[in-house]
């Protein structure tokens, strides 16, 4: 295991809804079962996924003002907040871990408002549309970051 290898993962609005939220754009995967793949790859690369889904913006923000005690670096889907939640913005800022912004759809490729998020420039990437597997491709990315 790495001397600093707890990392977080925090799904916003409505990622309590996968499995019934339109499979052809999120897939089929359920909040559970996306997590245990998660913490499957996390395992394989010697990280430790620590997990938390909110539908309350204030407690996704209150939960960013309290990650610089339990982990080392971030991954975070806010969901729509991506788009226009500054008080993410500035709790992510205020954070001072490195983080990978992921989506599950391809939001470049949605609807306008989907292209504009206001975390991105906070964060060392954005994986987008790559499904379940763009969270893997977001620990790969944070475990460089990680390793001195």
């Amino acid at each position: 295991m790495l001397a600093h290898n707890r990392v977080a993962v925090l799904h916003g609005v409505n990622l309590d809804q996968l499995g019934r939220r339109d499979p052809a754009v999120y897939g089929d995967l359920t909040l559970d079962r996306l997590e245990q793949r998660i913490a499957e790859d996390a395992r394989e690369l010697g990280i430790e996924a620590q997990f938390f889904q909110t539908n309350s913006e204030s407690e996704f923000v209150e939960r960013l003002h309290r990650l610089d005690e339990v982990s080392d670096a971030l991954i975070l889907n806010p969901g729509a907040w991506t788009h226009y939640s500054y008080a993410i913005r500035d709790a992510l800022e205020l954070s001072g871990l490195p983080a990978v912004e992921v989506h599950l759809s391809d939001v470049q490729n949605r609807e306008e408002f989907r292209k504009m998020s206001v975390i991105s420039d906070l964060c060392l990437t954005t994986v987008s549309g790559l499904g379940a597997d763009g969270y893997r491709v977001a620990l790969e990315r944070l475990l460089q970051e990680l390793t001195p």
